[in-house]
């Protein structure tokens, strides 16, 4: 008995330090093609890089740290990255609050020939939207709030959050059908999906982290999401629309993963024909 009280007594103790390791390890680089039935002719794919859920605060999510993922992204070369909100970080249980700045600036350096974009997630508003999305614009990241632009061959519709009611759908539908070319709706939260027009055949997301604690034989804990586990992690094919939903970078709530390990997508975008399940 006392030997399994010990053994009991240890895993106590190394679960909250295995939790943590699993949060700060190194993104992992998901990859998925996804074609679009109106991609015009004789246009190449687009690449597209989808980070979410930066969470920037001590001691899991540091500018330092955040450099380094920004590094790892470009290394993959995207023609374009997407960034579906949530930049601040407000947990009780940490050790550093970075300022709106300081975060922003984490992120300047990210590079992609088409443009780096972002939109708000919940923490951003309840923290200060106002705030993040000046500190965002200024390092060179354009904050979408309800409306689209172009970027290469593709428009890009930005919804503000769907959780904090700030999200116009009806805003958002008119800015994008007066852009010519395949449209990608830029979301915080993938709850938006059911909702959009059926035009919008394509949405990227975050805000669930994948449930970040998912135990065996329990499953997740929690997804965030209206929806449970229909758009809990991954990429969701449903009729004439996919969502794909990133686990993202950083934590909330608690500064540990178990399950879900932090990562970021690139997107293959191109013609229908081209396609293919994720890797």
């Amino acid at each position: 008995m006392k030997r399994v009280l010990v053994i009991l007594l240890l895993l106590a103790l190394a679960a909250p330090v295995l939790g943590y390791v699993h949060a700060t390890a190194d993104p992992v680089v998901r990859h998925a093609n996804v074609g679009l039935p109106d991609w015009p002719a004789e246009t190449r794919p687009v690449r597209v890089a989808l980070l979410a859920d930066i969470h920037a605060q001590g001691p899991d999510l540091s500018p330092a740290r955040m450099a380094r993922i920004v590094g790892q992204v470009n290394a993959q070369k995207p023609d374009l990255i997407l960034i579906a909100g949530d930049f601040s970080g407000d947990r009780t249980l940490r050790t550093r609050l970075y300022s709106e700045d300081e975060i922003a600036a984490s992120l300047k350096d990210l590079k992609a020939p088409l443009g780096v974009y972002a939109v708000l997630g919940n923490h951003d508003h309840w923290r200060d939207g106002p705030a993040m999305k000046r500190a965002v614009t200024a390092a060179g990241i354009p904050v979408l709030v309800n409306r689209a632009v172009r970027a290469g061959p593709l428009t890009i519709a930005g919804a503000d959050d769907i959780h904090t009611r700030n999200a116009d759908i009806e805003a958002l539908t008119r800015s994008a059908a007066a852009l010519p070319g395949p449209t990608v709706v830029l979301s915080h939260s993938p709850d938006i999906a059911p909702v959009l027009p059926p035009q919008f055949g394509l949405v990227l997301a975050g805000h669930t982290h994948c449930g970040q604690i998912v135990l065996p034989l329990v499953g997740y804990l929690a997804t965030a999401s209206r929806y449970g586990e229909r758009y809990a992690c991954g990429l969701v094919r449903e009729p004439g629309r996919t969502t794909i939903v990133s686990a993202g970078i950083g934590t909330s709530v608690l500064p540990f993963r178990f399950g879900a390990p932090p990562d970021f997508w690139m997107v293959t975008l191109g013609p229908i024909a081209r396609d293919a399940s994720p890797r």
